[in-house]
């Protein structure tokens, strides 16, 4: 990142009225507002600035990853960051919807309701040539309330791109009323941070989570990344980072049973990752993915698919490599998966690529897309018969061991009851009528008991011989 970003067009005016209104606050002792910089807070004091003066950051994160939908307006953003076309585009995305720009976003709405209600509350924050580092969104629902201006505090004189990018970040992660990140943008910062060479355990700091919880969403940003990369087209269509803006828990699901899994079972994590994964691609409930374990594809869908959906899984299959040349080390290979593990990961290939090709529509050939459609479509037919099964195979599973674990907790009751008699019985605290009762109580719940296992058992084991026995004479 170029340490400054160049002073925009009317930046020198702009430095001239902040320093003439600066000089006022100062004179006044007037409002401040505290920011982290560059190690240390510092107190800013606040002025009023024209709204339709200043210039939304193209750097702010919370756009970062909806910004590159349109690559024609992204490149103008990013070679001419400060022109009309660039901040009309901007002031576009801060009023969408992160996860479907198509969209108003619910949290703009609400934010023009208490502006117009109740006023500006917070002061945003500007460099000294007017760049908007806090209260993006807050300058743009201003101007469109018509509101003439806007409260901020202003940064040093030496401010550089780098000051502006960490107080934006310092100030978001305070946690305080500010609208969070969206879930893919909070991915993107926190893999910027760290490529500034800064460790895992201070960048975690920094976001208020610990470093295990940023490993995870470290994994799944790659995961989301390599989905993205499998998703091409010869067409040219792509999956897009926020298509994956409305999954976290799902995803961060995935990582949770795939790393317990990789522990024993490398092979079978790497399917239960695929079999999911294809599941999010097809917006599954969370509470449907989890039925679906490492052996899904296999036990449950493989079967029912549709011929479409198996040429274009055997298409896929075609392109699988056989091994990986490992870099930097000659003559090591991964070596290649085996067929359920191809099989699983050649149908999450294809789905990824008929979702890009549906949300492609301009690019490519209405043919491919129809195609597209009807791969999603039996594949989440497919889906519906093949999470049945699971499911009833999961409450029958349920069922069978509910009773031997019933039984245990009742062994654990009665450890403990021995262990509470005992400590009764040395202090003189028994009650040995309510004792007694509660024994033949527990007589006539094992009768029953026995009088079902005695019906079921043609050969009784050690367990069920005994407790025929002792209710035997009852």
């Amino acid at each position: 990142m170029p340490s400054k970003f160049g002073v925009p067009p009317e930046g020198e005016k702009i430095r001239s009225l902040v320093e003439e209104r600066l000089k006022q606050a100062k004179s006044e002792d007037g409002a401040k507002v505290s920011v982290e910089w560059r190690g240390e807070q510092k107190h800013l004091y606040v002025i009023s600035m024209p709204v339709d003066m200043l210039y939304l950051n193209p750097d702010t994160h919370r756009i970062r990853a909806q910004r590159t939908l349109d690559p024609a307006q992204n490149e103008i953003l990013e070679s001419e960051p400060w022109s009309a076309p660039a901040q009309e585009y901007l002031q576009q995305l801060l009023t969408r919807n992160p996860s479907n720009p198509a969209q108003a976003d619910p949290d703009y709405l609400t934010l023009c309701d208490e502006l117009d209600v109740f006023g500006q509350r917070e002061p945003g924050i500007i460099s000294p040539d007017g760049i908007v580092v806090d209260g993006n969104t807050r300058c743009v629902a201003l101007r469109e309330l018509g509101k003439a201006d806007i409260r901020v505090g202003v940064l040093p004189g030496d401010t550089s791109r780098r000051d502006i990018n960490n107080v934006e970040l310092n100030l978001q992660l305070r946690r305080d009323k500010r609208r969070e990140y969206s879930y893919i943008n909070r991915l993107i910062a926190i893999e910027e941070e760290l490529g500034r060479g800064r460790r895992e355990e201070d960048v975690a700091r920094d976001f208020n989570i610990k470093t295990p919880t940023l490993q995870k969403d470290r994994w799944v940003f790659q995961m989301i990344k390599d989905a993205i990369e499998r998703s091409a087209t010869d067409g040219g269509a792509q999956l897009r980072l926020i298509d994956f803006e409305d999954h976290q828990e799902k995803l961060r699901e995935i990582y949770r049973d795939y790393s317990k899994l990789a522990a024993i079972n490398p092979e079978a994590a790497e399917r239960l990752k695929e079999s999911r994964l294809a599941m999010v691609i097809l917006n599954y409930a969370k509470t449907t993915l989890r039925l679906v374990e490492e052996d899904f594809h296999k036990r449950y869908l493989d079967e029912i698919l549709t011929p479409d959906l198996h040429k274009a899984v055997d298409d896929e299959q075609l392109n699988a490599p056989e091994a990986t040349q490992i870099p930097g080390l000659p003559g090591v290979v991964v070596p290649p998966a085996s067929e359920d593990e191809k099989d699983a990961r050649a149908y999450t290939d294809a789905l990824l690529k008929a979702k890009a090709a549906t949300q492609s529509r301009e690019k490519l050939d209405p043919e491919v897309v129809s195609k597209a459609e009807k791969i999603l479509s039996s594949a989440r037919d497919a889906t519906d018969r093949a999470a049945k099964l699971a499911g009833q195979n999961a409450q029958l599973l349920q069922k069978q061991t509910a009773v031997p674990e019933r039984l245990t907790d009742a062994a654990d009751d009665v450890r403990q009851c021995a262990v509470e008699f005992a400590q009764a019985k040395a202090k003189q605290a028994l009650d040995e009528d309510a004792f007694d009762d509660a024994l033949l109580t527990l007589r006539e719940s094992l009768v029953r008991l026995a009088r079902q296992a005695g019906r079921t058992f043609d050969s009784p084991g050690d367990g069920v011989a005994w407790l025929l026995q002792a209710t035997k004479e009852i």
